[in-house]
């Protein structure tokens, strides 16, 4: 039998969750202690602590013990001295190590532990006969939601109208703790509304809460500024809808929400995926050109509302050039190293491994991408100006407008 099992992954995937459903089938006595209690301003109290809690565990064996933020007291020992506590730090470390060596297995006590950094722990913890069962508690795929939104709704009187298979594919990457803020937040959307029942626009409203902030109803633009968010948003939805990979647009609002979206296009994946192709990357990259490239070819000018648009673009492309050998001058190479900060981390420090006439080819080849997808939204809202200019007017009268509305206006 395992001595530790190590439940490792992002905040909000449910490793506390799965550690008290656990004890709940095992049947066995469960002792549940968060890594911060251990550390105490006086050196030897952490320890203490860490030998009652085994002697306990022992007394009442076959039994679980649960340390959650595992990180607390389990980081890597040596570096700098922390003004403070480090002393004790690695006294309840050593006097942890000491035991999950020191008891047998046959007396049926598993330390069971979970962390989001696990890169921060000793080496010690993590060899065989410690931790030698490391589990990844990822954030739920497709299927995963829509039951995660089913137990979080079980209790609520929901309207005939609502799908929760779509509130799923709305909110890819999201982990159970989000989803279960979304459910309530629908709840109280729905008792401001005095509605008798939680209706679909009730979720709607929380997705786009949650995701992109609240509305805000004190900031008023003037016409022409709403004017050009309607061109920008209308002209990402129309790249969308005629690039050959891109994903169906479900909803165009020009209310502004949050710190500084001034409005938003949602688009809505078909099927959950885990892999791009270089043409799906190329096809986004025009989507995001296309705001600015309506902006330009409407209004005659740009504007700082596609920072934003620009920040992605330039990431996509040069992730594509850097690290994923779609540039056909650099060949199949990788150049640059990405030091990740933190576990599932996507981004983190750089490290240039490549020279400096590389680094000009690199650049080249970047904005060679971004002028190409430039190029491609051009013609798409260049040939469909006059679909363009009518979802234009119809955003600057009902502020929000769904896929089916904006299907009926292309078909028209």
């Amino acid at each position: 039998m395992p001595k530790g099992v190590l439940l490792v992954g992002q905040p909000g995937t449910g490793k506390t969750l799965l550690a008290r459903a656990v004890s709940g089938e095992a049947q066995v006595p469960f002792f549940n202690i968060s890594g911060s209690e251990f550390i105490e301003l006086f050196v030897g109290v952490g320890a203490a602590r860490v030998r009652e809690l085994f002697l306990q565990a022992r007394a009442k064996a076959p039994c679980i013990i649960f340390i959650d933020e595992l990180d607390a007291i389990g980081r890597s020992r040596g570096g700098p001295v922390v003004m403070g506590g480090h002393d004790e730090r690695e006294q309840t470390l050593n006097q942890l190590l000491t035991e999950m060596d020191g008891f047998d297995t046959s007396v049926g006590v598993v330390v069971m532990a979970a962390t989001n950094r696990p890169e921060v722990l000793d080496k010690a913890l993590l060899r065989a006969g410690r931790f030698d069962r490391q589990i990844v508690v990822d954030k739920p795929d497709l299927q995963d939601r829509i039951e995660i939104l089913k137990l979080h709704t079980k209790a609520m009187t929901l309207a005939n109208d609502i799908d929760l298979t779509v509130v799923a594919k709305r909110t890819p990457g999201l982990v159970g703790a989000d989803l279960a803020n979304i459910a309530n937040e629908a709840a109280i959307i729905a008792i401001r509304g005095e509605h008798n029942k939680i209706e679909m626009a009730d979720f709607e409203a929380a997705i786009d809460r949650i995701l992109a902030g609240p509305e805000k109803k004190n900031r008023v633009l003037t016409p022409e500024e709403k004017r050009r968010v309607a061109y920008h948003e209308a002209g990402h939805s129309m790249v969308a809808e005629h690039v050959p990979t891109g994903q169906p647009v479900h909803k165009i609002s020009i209310i502004p929400r949050g710190i500084a979206a001034l409005g938003f296009t949602l688009q809505l994946p078909i099927e959950e995926k885990f892999l791009s192709t270089e043409d799906e990357l190329k096809d986004q990259l025009a989507i995001l050109m296309g705001g600015r490239m309506a902006e330009e070819l409407t209004l005659g000018s740009v504007s700082t509302g596609a920072q934003n648009d620009l920040e992605k673009a330039s990431d996509i492309a040069r992730n594509m050039v850097c690290y994923l050998g779609m540039s056909k001058k650099l060949g199949p190479l990788t150049y640059g190293k990405q030091q990740r900060l933190q576990f599932l981390e996507t981004e983190g420090t750089e490290y240039r491994n490549y020279s400096d006439e590389t680094a000009r080819t690199i650049d080249t080849e970047i904005l060679a991408l971004v002028k190409d997808a430039e190029e491609r939204a051009r013609k798409i809202i260049t040939d469909n100006r006059l679909l363009l200019e009518k979802l234009v007017n119809l955003l600057l009268e009902k502020e929000v407008i769904n896929r089916e509305e904006m299907l009926a206006l292309l078909k028209d």
